[in-house]
């Protein structure tokens, strides 16, 4: 008996694609960022202080979800060139889309690109997009068990960001235990404590960015 395999190796595919989207980052000298994180963590939010804070540099924006156009009207307001990606089933954004979605953006034109995967901690981890940099941000709110939960998100992750930690006590949260859970799963994360609202932990967060850049 023959076994013929009809299958295809989508993971192969998807980081054949992601190298070639590194290379046009690279070759333009594009920073391009790639936000995780759950439903309202405050992905969207990050990326307005962060547009409002680098004003300095040339930002551009894909705003990935599933059906829906909201967070990529919302970004718009910023006066930033942004491209809707919407994945239609799939839960997450993957190489093959943001390939497509960055040939509509004049990148020789942009210093920075934040792409705002879609809103899970889980779909995203699997697929590469090509990004040098990937942030995965939760909220005190979403529990303080939230990053032990989902270890494989925060070993593919270059910084976590826990965000309102202003209101830690209100919802009993220890963002202490937070950031231990997801250091221990990835020792060389970069941990940043804020607190998009009031503004605080913002400045280390801007700092990194900029830092980012420089290397690229």
């Amino acid at each position: 008996m023959h076994v013929i395999s009809v299958g295809r190796d989508i993971l192969g595919i998807n980081r054949e694609l992601a190298r070639k989207n590194r290379e046009v980052f690279d070759k333009n000298r594009v920073l391009a960022v790639n936000i995780m994180g759950a439903i309202g963590s405050g992905k969207t939010s990050l990326i307005e202080v962060l547009c409002k804070e680098l004003r300095e540099y040339k930002i551009a924006a894909l705003a990935g979800d599933v059906i829906s156009d909201v967070d990529a009207n919302r970004l718009k307001k910023l006066g930033i060139p942004v491209q809707g990606v919407n994945t239609g089933k799939e839960c997450h954004l993957d190489a093959h889309l943001v390939g497509h979605a960055i040939r509509k953006i004049q990148l020789e034109d942009i210093d920075i690109l934040f792409i705002e995967n879609v809103g899970n901690l889980i779909c995203p981890v699997d697929f590469e997009l090509g990004t040098q940099r990937d942030i995965t941000i939760v909220s005190v709110t979403e529990g303080d068990d939230t990053v032990e939960k989902h270890p494989m998100i925060f070993l593919n992750s270059d910084a976590l960001i826990i965000n309102k930690i202003d209101i830690a006590d209100s919802v009993n949260a220890s963002v202490d235990k937070m950031e231990r859970d997801a250091l221990r799963i990835n020792s060389k994360l970069r941990v940043f404590k804020i607190s998009l609202k009031k503004g605080t932990g913002v400045p280390e967060v801007v700092e990194w960015i900029k830092r980012s850049r420089d290397e690229i």
